[in-house]
């Protein structure tokens, strides 16, 4: 692979550059010993006091290649409406509060996605063996079991611990396929079906999924590349299964009054003035009476000004956290972009707080106390996962900094076609999209915000991570 050159002389390969991020942020490495011989230990022996559903035919539905696998799901077309089965690793049948590997994974809070190999928060022999939803492998689960009605509402909800065996493991290339070609049937019909039901209900409550394309580190070549990605139909309609059971968890707790939510406040009334100045300003419809949902939901991508808007708009779902309660209901249960409340159950392989939700939901469906160490670990959830959350973001970041910094490192002082989709009015210039590659970055500037503009590099520094452009004349 290439190498790069930092301001001492020494040769740096992008490798390197990740390497560097790792010690900066201070990030885990290999399991200790003791976690890895209790991982090992319980992967054998995990809790199997659960009902036989292996008859139900699930599957999974996931990124190519992905082994830690939280969720399979099975649809089914009732009289009057729809049944969804989820099914979610039942990380707790292995993992003990207050053992060695939930004090590790207090450590770590999330698994962390990096270009050269991710940081997980279990040992691989759960998270990628003996707790993953594989096809054709029998595993303990929590499945919950969701009524809707013909028009995709909630009409009932409970969950249990069961052993499942999914059938088939889905990418959503497939997925997507299969139903754009009208060749699926089956679960996979239904997904369509039900997932376009839930984004309606969506928008009618004031939900917002912003359609906005990931910045993504692709490995190709033996190297890697950039480039932005929209989101398939199939991923956000498999989305809003996982968001009908985050919902569902969030009013089982708040019925009980103990728990832990998700949270988004709504936007502040200055933030809000201002993105509508922004949307005027860009020629972006905004009818009376709209809420910002509603605006964002048609909106492309592709179109400069729309982008702009898009991404100025982002200041309205800032600030989302976690709060825990044992008692009264907190004074913010709502996530603003659900438009409902909302907690985390989905994801227990790679996130913390799942486990521990999860267990107060079976707690709650059972009729059962809520056992004392879960209820204990509560009060301190927030602030491990708010913590973990900052690292992962900033994790993310500072790896597509180095990866555009040492994509661009040769072509100081080029021209670039990009849109101005942000505009510092304090410091002056701001951010510009480039259309190639998929790089955003600072620019100098007077910045006209919405347009297409042409940009010099000025910058592109690995050592660094820093990349800058300025308005070409």
């Amino acid at each position: 692979m290439p190498t790069i050159q930092v301001p001492d002389e020494i040769p740096l390969k992008l490798e390197d550059g990740f390497d560097r991020i790792r010690r900066e942020f201070t990030l885990p490495g290999d399991f200790p010993g003791a976690v890895l011989d209790e991982a090992a230990w319980v992967a054998r022996v995990p809790r199997l006091d659960a009902e036989d559903m292996t008859d139900v035919p699930f599957v999974t539905i996931d990124p190519p290649g992905s082994m830690d696998l939280d969720q399979a799901l099975h649809l089914e077309r009732l009289r009057a409406g729809y049944r969804v089965w989820y099914a979610i690793a039942d990380v707790g049948a292995f993992v003990r509060p207050g053992g060695v590997i939930d004090t590790e994974a207090r450590s770590r809070g999330e698994t962390l996605y990096m270009p050269a190999g991710k940081v997980p928060l279990h040992p691989k022999v759960l998270s990628e063996d003996a707790a993953s939803l594989l096809p054709g492998a029998l595993r303990p689960a929590v499945v919950w079991r969701i009524d809707l009605d013909a028009d995709g509402r909630t009409v009932g909800a409970d969950v249990q611990r069961a052993l499942v065996r999914s059938r088939e493991r889905y990418d959503y290339d497939y997925v997507q396929a299969v139903i754009d070609t009208g060749t699926a049937d089956g679960v996979l019909e239904l997904l369509a079906e039900i997932g376009r039901l839930r984004l309606a209900l969506e928008r009618e409550r004031g939900g917002v999924t912003l359609p906005t394309p990931d910045q993504e580190i692709v490995a190709a070549d033996g190297g890697y590349r950039l480039e932005f990605r929209l989101p398939l139909p199939a991923e956000a309609w498999n989305a809003q299964i996982s968001l009908l059971t985050g919902m569902a968890a969030a009013s089982m707790m708040l019925d009980a009054e103990i728990g832990i939510l998700r949270v988004l406040p709504p936007p502040q009334p200055g933030d809000l003035a201002k993105v509508r100045r922004v949307a005027q300003a860009l020629d972006v419809p905004w009818p009376e009476g709209a809420g910002y949902g509603a605006v964002v939901h048609d909106l492309d991508p592709k179109k400069a000004q729309q982008a702009a808007f898009l991404h100025e708009s982002r200041v309205l779902l800032r600030g989302a956290g976690y709060v825990a309660f044992d008692g009264a209901p907190p004074r913010l249960a709502e996530h603003a972009a659900v438009a409902a409340p909302y907690a985390h159950v989905t994801a227990p392989l790679r996130r913390l707080v799942d486990r521990y939700a999860t267990e107060v939901c079976l707690a709650i469906g059972a009729g059962e106390p809520i056992p004392s160490d879960v209820r204990a670990a509560l009060a301190v959830l927030p602030d491990l996962m708010s913590a973990s959350g900052r690292r992962a973001g900033a994790v993310d970041r500072a790896c597509v900094d180095l990866v555009e910094a040492f994509l661009l490192r040769d072509r100081i002082g080029q021209a670039f076609e990009a849109v101005v989709i942000d505009v510092d009015e304090r410091r002056g210039g701001g951010q510009v999209q480039l259309v190639d590659p998929a790089v955003i970055a600072r620019c100098d500037g007077p910045l006209p915000l919405g347009e297409q503009v042409t940009v010099r590099l000025a910058r592109a520094d690995p050592a660094t991570r820093e990349v800058r452009f300025t308005l070409a004349t």
